[in-house]
């Protein structure tokens, strides 16, 4: 993951719902349209923190997303960090790969949340909850 510097406090907004799934949208499109990512980029990093946002919730259990814009001395960006304290993901390999899925989807979330930004960090243990990182940069 490439390192950022934070422009300002992150906003925080909890995932207990699908409404709240709604509201991570919603702020993640602000952020992204304040940061001046092109119409294009702030599509794709929506999508991404939908689909991330959504997996938070159903396999997670709840959890958050923080929301950042950051800076690297050439470009600014926005990351997003999702955590939850879930079952965590027993074969995180297995969980990346195009069509897998657990939940009769299509099995496209977190391959396809990682072919939509710049950078893309996961965490998980058995047990000990998920944390997924996501950067979209400026072109």
């Amino acid at each position: 993951m490439t390192a950022g510097i934070d422009l300002g406090m992150p906003a925080t907004q909890a995932i207990r719902s699908d409404e709240d799934v709604v509201r991570v949208r919603q702020l993640v499109r602000t952020t992204a349209v304040a940061a001046k990512l092109s119409l294009v980029d702030q599509t794709k990093l929506v999508t991404a923190a939908s689909e991330l946002a959504r997996n938070t919730l159903i396999y997670g259990g709840g959890g958050a997303a923080e929301v950042t814009t950051i800076d690297d001395g050439l470009r600014r960006g926005i990351r997003i960090v999702f955590t939850d304290q879930g079952p965590g993901i027993p074969d995180l390999d297995l969980a990346l790969t195009d069509g897998y899925t657990t939940g009769g989807g299509l099995g496209l979330g977190l391959s396809g949340a990682r072919r939509l930004v710049d950078d893309f960090d996961i965490r998980t243990g058995v047990g000990e909850g998920t944390r997924v990182t996501v950067t979209k940069w400026s072109r």
